[in-house]
């Protein structure tokens, strides 16, 4: 008598291993090249790269169970060349597929950090006001980012050099985050403003609203001549 079809497509999943049912996700790991500290129960897919230039014990160090997902970049740079300079990732944090994370000023992620989909945390640039007319012969800039406890960075966000993400902060898919996202407040667009709470409350838009040329024209000069409306 011929088994039920609910029946036999439950043999077949019992046939079948955990470890490969898992398609997709980074098979557990001890070491990985690059990385300083590993701790216990990380996975780190075979196709994650490291780029760095000398040799530190402490410049790159995953806390446990991290996730490090596939064709992520992780950069160091010169890890001798500046005490600032390295990556750390805490605790069950998530670092989904196509990530590009710069220590190269400094890289300082907590626990439970969620980072989408080639989302790219970009600690150093290059200076663009300094004597040479080619950008690669002026300065590195620097700058540390920390990206506290339970925060979610979006697909394909970019948190430049300097920007701290509060704690359980979130930054939408696609934002430009220039500056500092406090905790629990949700950012989002090109540049990145702050819309809103997590619990729902709007954030008041006089704060986010960029101002035009005028309006910072007018505020200066209000700040100079406080008196100047009394006299009229």
């Amino acid at each position: 008598m011929a088994q039920p079809l609910a029946q036999v497509h439950w043999c077949v999943i019992e046939s079948v291993s955990v470890k490969e049912m898992l398609l997709g996700i980074p098979d557990f790991t001890t070491s990985h090249s690059g990385v300083d500290q590993l701790g216990d129960g990380c996975r780190i897919d075979p196709t994650v790269s490291v780029m760095r230039f000398g040799q530190r014990f402490n410049g790159l160090c995953l806390a446990d169970g991290v996730s490090i997902y596939a064709h992520t970049r992780l950069v160091l740079g010169d890890v001798e060349a500046d005490p600032c300079v390295g990556i750390r990732i805490g605790a069950r944090t998530i670092v989904n597929v196509g990530g590009y994370l710069s220590g190269e000023g400094g890289l300082d992620i907590g626990e439970d950090v969620l980072i989408g989909p080639h989302a790219k945390l970009l600690s150093a640039g290059h200076a663009i006001d300094e004597g040479d007319v080619v950008i690669a012969r002026n300065r590195i800039t620097r700058a540390r980012i920390i990206i506290e406890d339970g925060a979610w960075i979006g697909a394909g966000a970019i948190v430049l050099e300097g920007v701290k993400i509060g704690r359980g902060a979130v930054v939408a898919a696609g934002a430009l985050v220039r500056q500092d996202v406090p905790a629990g407040m949700v950012a989002a667009g090109t540049p990145a403003r702050l819309i809103r709470s997590r619990r729902g409350d709007a954030w008041p838009v006089a704060l986010h609203r960029p101002l035009s040329w005028r309006s910072r024209v007018a505020s200066a000069l209000k700040a100079l001549l406080p008196d100047a409306d009394k006299r009229r």
